[in-house]
């Protein structure tokens, strides 16, 4: 995975997760909802919109499209990563992270809103990348297929 702004310092801890949580990791390998809601899809590009209250939580989801986010609100959140770790990050906005991913990479994570106020994010996923998108059901989409 290429990543292209320099990678900020979070801070990372290898405690072991809580069995529901590792539970649910298990259960959401093919998860493909990158966002709450998908606003907007074409032969380019999904749109997704991220938000989360204080305490929400957006479940495991797998990223294996290029894709860029960008935080639309300042916030803190908690994410459980594929390796086993849970990384704290603070998030200013309009800071924006640009991933790509070769044939068969991929990453999986959550992402918990531990600030105070609304997080937000728009996510924006290339579908002409080295890996096929994943299925999407029509519940995550704004406007139903």
């Amino acid at each position: 995975m290429a990543l292209s702004m320099k990678a900020k310092q979070a801070e990372r801890s290898e405690a072991a997760w809580p069995r529901v949580i590792a539970e649910e990791f298990e259960k959401n390998q093919q998860n493909g909802c990158v966002g709450t809601t998908l606003l907007s899809e074409d032969d380019r590009v999904r749109v997704w919109d991220i938000r989360l209250k204080p305490g929400e939580r957006i479940g495991f989801h797998r990223h294996q499209l290029d894709y860029f986010w960008t935080a639309i609100t300042p916030g803190r959140a908690r994410s459980h990563q594929q390796d086993g770790s849970t990384v704290e990050t603070e998030y200013y906005a309009g800071e924006t992270r640009h991933e790509s991913y070769r044939a068969g990479e991929f990453k999986i994570h959550d992402l918990e809103n531990t600030g105070d106020h609304d997080l937000v994010f728009t996510t924006v996923e290339f579908l002409k990348s080295a890996n096929p998108p994943l299925a999407i059901p029509d519940k995550v989409r704004l406007i139903a297929a």
